[in-house]
């Protein structure tokens, strides 16, 4: 049997038009958030406005998350997806409309903020969860691949495209941009032609989906542990790294534009494992994944020990290509193992159960750098981070999971 190559999924007429209009949606979307806070300081001068809009767009990222999973196995996730994209368009270029004339205000800012925060929830676990209905299901590795490889690649061109348009056009300008990418987007999906989901004659209501996704969730051993892990997983991090690295570069020899550096070297060690992994069939998912992740210990140790910037980004580089490898494990344990009609609710649990937690870690870290030290306390972080994964390893069925697929799933 011929093994299909690393673009094999390109030939399928669905998931080609799905990943045009993703890449389209996401060249947009990683300039936004530069773009948008230069617009809410362009409003204001105050930190704490753009502290209030960025708020205002991630707290219905929570709360409707769960909302989402029900509404894309309910009603289809390409059209929950398209939905999203035209009334977050419609919303990005209204802010750009106020900005661009003039008239831009805080709470007009907060209330389409909000709106697109709830839009993103609704879509999210749709666009976690569709992949299995655009490519066989011998090919889902190579998908997912390449949606990271096109994803990893925005993120690093992004922000720096963004930069140069709010510089020389204004960030106005550069929000009307991502408004149209979402427009565009949403017009490129009307290609994709899945089958739309079976209604069943009992007509089950919101509450009585969301049950069945919690069944699931609970049932399913090796989501709920890797969940619950990554509570704590997730809080470390951001609280570590998100919080107090950008503190203690500034107080060590690292500096701001080493602290630059670091998170470059993150980025690029993600696009290295996404290559290796066009080639490289990943026979245990959850295994080397949370071997991968454990690898983000190491920017946190090494940061404790030696905060200089050749050996912090040398790890960092491990650690972007741990992160790759779990990505990718977590996609496949999820997409393979996880009945369809319920995978939008499973991962919508599962976002939830891990984007809660990274305020937590945002708040608590703060604190606890000033009492204890930075970084100590961002030493103990990484030791704990590792000990949290490996911990996780120790269910059996983490470990032992296996793949789904028994066609090959990698080129020549």
């Amino acid at each position: 049997m011929s093994r299909p190559g690393a673009l094999a999924p390109l030939r399928e007429q669905n998931f080609r038009w799905y990943f045009l209009a993703r890449m389209v949606n996401m060249a947009g979307t990683t300039m936004a958030s530069v773009a948008l806070a230069f617009a809410v300081l362009e409003v204001s001068d105050s930190p704490s406005a753009l502290g209030t809009v960025l708020a205002a767009m991630s707290i219905p990222m929570v709360v409707f998350l769960l909302v989402g999973g029900v509404v894309a196995d309910r009603f289809g996730r390409t059209l929950v997806i398209q939905t999203s994209n035209v009334v977050s368009g419609l919303c990005q270029l209204s802010i750009a409309a106020l900005v661009l004339g003039g008239h831009a205000q805080v709470w007009q800012l907060v209330c389409l903020a909000a709106v697109i925060g709830t839009s993103s929830a609704l879509s999210f676990p749709a666009i976690a969860s569709v992949l299995p209905q655009l490519v066989p299901r011998e090919q889902l590795q190579q998908a997912n691949v390449l949606i990271s490889m096109m994803r990893g690649t925005l993120t690093v061109i992004g922000p720096s495209v963004a930069g140069i348009l709010v510089v020389t056009a204004g960030p106005g300008w550069a929000l009307a941009v991502d408004g149209t990418t979402y427009l565009v987007s949403a017009a490129l999906l009307l290609r994709v032609r899945i089958p739309a989901p079976v209604r069943r004659q009992d007509g089950p209501s919101m509450l009585v989906e969301l049950r069945e996704g919690w069944t699931v969730f609970r049932s399913t051993t090796w989501l709920w542990v890797v969940v619950l892990a990554f509570m704590a997983l997730n809080a470390i991090h951001s609280g570590a790294i998100s919080t107090l690295g950008p503190v203690l570069a500034k107080q060590s020899d690292l500096g701001e534009r080493g602290w630059g550096l670091v998170l470059s070297a993150e980025a690029v060690g993600l696009l290295v494992m996404t290559l290796v992994m066009t080639r490289v069939r990943l026979e245990r998912p959850l295994l080397f994944g949370m071997v991968g992740i454990g690898a983000l210990a190491l920017p946190m140790i090494m940061l404790g020990l030696h905060p200089q910037v050749a050996p912090v980004m040398a790890v960092m580089v491990l650690a972007g290509a741990g992160t790759e490898v779990f990505n990718l494990g977590w996609n496949l344990a999820m997409q393979e193992h996880i009945p369809d009609e319920m995978l939008s609710r499973a991962y919508s649990y599962d976002a939830l159960g891990s984007f809660v937690a990274i305020p937590v870690g945002q708040l608590l870290f703060g604190p606890l750098g000033v009492h204890f030290g930075v970084q100590h306390v961002i030493l103990a972080g990484g030791v704990a981070y590792a000990a949290i994964a490996g911990i996780t390893l120790l269910s059996r069925s983490v470990r032992d999971l296996e793949r789904v697929s028994t066609t090959y799933d990698v080129p020549r």
